[in-house]
């Protein structure tokens, strides 16, 4: 296994920001396992939870698409998958998330909260500050070029 230590040489590119995207993906889908959910399943449900108005199938598909960059149809079937499940409602033409979406969610962040704690721990918020800024417009710049993409 090749480890990746930082220094104060290190220097953000494309390879960086992959390696710790997949990293931390990793660590949240091994938690996600265990509660029998998918990354995409919890997306999808996050953007129901965190809506604060009641959303169409077609308003939780673009929401998350937004989020995922995923095909529609597919995120159409993880809606389907979360119906299925009973995490997610229909109410009319509205999708609501249910009590056990909630409580999925809430148990994954009190699971997740003290691994993220330990990665994110002691990183100076300079840093932090610095770094989100370059991974905000790193996400303008790419959204900008996925669009001229799929005109």
């Amino acid at each position: 296994m090749t480890s990746i230590a930082a220094t104060a040489e290190s220097v953000a590119d494309a390879r960086a920001l992959g390696l710790a995207h997949y990293a931390a993906r990793g660590v949240l889908e091994h938690v996600l396992a265990r509660h029998g959910s998918t990354f995409q399943q919890q997306i999808v449900l996050r953007a129901a939870v965190t809506t604060d108005s009641p959303q169409t199938p077609d308003d939780l598909v673009a929401r998350a698409q937004g989020s995922l960059k995923a095909d529609p149809a597919d995120i159409r079937a993880t809606l389907d998958e979360l119906l299925a499940k009973q995490l997610l409602a229909a109410d009319g033409a509205h999708l609501r998330p249910t009590d056990a979406g909630r409580a999925l969610l809430a148990a994954v962040g009190a699971e997740i909260a003290p691994i993220s704690a330990r990665i994110w721990g002691q990183i100076p918020a300079e840093d932090l500050t610095a770094a989100g800024r370059v991974l905000a417009l790193v996400t303008e710049r790419a959204n900008a070029e996925l669009a001229e993409l799929a005109a």
